[in-house]
Protein backbone atom coordinates (compact mmCIF):
# COMPACT_ATOMS: atom_id res chain seq x y z
CA UNK A 1 0.00 0.00 0.00
CA UNK A 2 2.57 2.54 0.76
CA UNK A 3 4.65 1.49 -2.35
CA UNK A 4 0.97 2.31 -4.17
CA UNK A 5 1.02 5.74 -2.80
CA UNK A 6 4.19 7.00 -3.13
CA UNK A 7 4.22 5.72 -6.95
CA UNK A 8 0.96 7.74 -7.58
CA UNK A 9 2.57 11.15 -5.59
CA UNK A 10 6.10 10.55 -8.27
CA UNK A 11 3.68 9.94 -11.50
CA UNK A 12 1.45 13.29 -10.05
CA UNK A 13 5.11 15.13 -9.42
CA UNK A 14 6.28 13.74 -12.82
CA UNK A 15 2.50 15.08 -14.91
CA UNK A 16 2.81 18.39 -13.20
CA UNK A 17 6.44 18.91 -13.82
CA UNK A 18 6.09 18.09 -17.55
CA UNK A 19 3.27 20.40 -17.90
CA UNK A 20 4.85 23.09 -16.52
CA UNK A 21 7.65 22.91 -18.89
CA UNK A 22 5.43 22.52 -21.53
CA UNK A 23 3.58 26.16 -20.70
CA UNK A 24 7.10 27.76 -19.76
CA UNK A 25 7.83 26.57 -23.65
CA UNK A 26 5.12 28.00 -25.61
CA UNK A 27 5.47 31.09 -23.06
CA UNK A 28 8.84 31.21 -24.35
CA UNK A 29 7.60 30.67 -28.16
CA UNK A 30 5.12 33.36 -27.98
CA UNK A 31 7.42 35.83 -27.17
CA UNK A 32 9.46 35.30 -29.53
CA UNK A 33 7.69 35.50 -32.08
CA UNK A 34 6.22 38.79 -30.43
CA UNK A 35 9.71 40.05 -30.71
CA UNK A 36 9.38 39.16 -34.81
CA UNK A 37 7.04 41.01 -35.10
CA UNK A 38 8.00 43.40 -33.28
CA UNK A 39 10.96 43.93 -35.21
CA UNK A 40 9.41 43.03 -38.75
CA UNK A 41 6.97 46.46 -37.57
CA UNK A 42 10.13 48.31 -36.82
CA UNK A 43 11.84 47.67 -40.04
CA UNK A 44 8.84 48.55 -41.88
CA UNK A 45 8.09 51.98 -39.82
CA UNK A 46 12.12 52.87 -40.45
CA UNK A 47 11.45 51.95 -44.43
CA UNK A 48 8.94 54.20 -44.32
CA UNK A 49 11.07 56.87 -42.46
CA UNK A 50 13.46 56.41 -45.25
CA UNK A 51 11.55 56.66 -48.24
CA UNK A 52 10.37 59.82 -46.75
CA UNK A 53 13.24 61.54 -46.10
CA UNK A 54 14.12 60.73 -49.81
CA UNK A 55 11.47 62.13 -50.93
CA UNK A 56 12.23 65.49 -49.22
CA UNK A 57 15.51 65.50 -50.26
CA UNK A 58 14.46 64.68 -53.66
CA UNK A 59 11.64 67.86 -53.64
CA UNK A 60 14.20 70.03 -51.58
CA UNK A 61 16.56 69.54 -54.66
CA UNK A 62 13.83 70.18 -57.26
CA UNK A 63 13.17 73.36 -55.40
CA UNK A 64 16.60 74.52 -55.38
CA UNK A 65 16.99 73.91 -59.24
CA UNK A 66 13.71 76.05 -60.05
CA UNK A 67 15.27 78.62 -57.83
CA UNK A 68 18.06 78.78 -59.87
Amino acid sequence: MKKLILSVILMLAVSVSFVSCREEADKAKDAVEEVGNDIEDAAEDAADEIEDAVDDAGDAIEDAVDDN
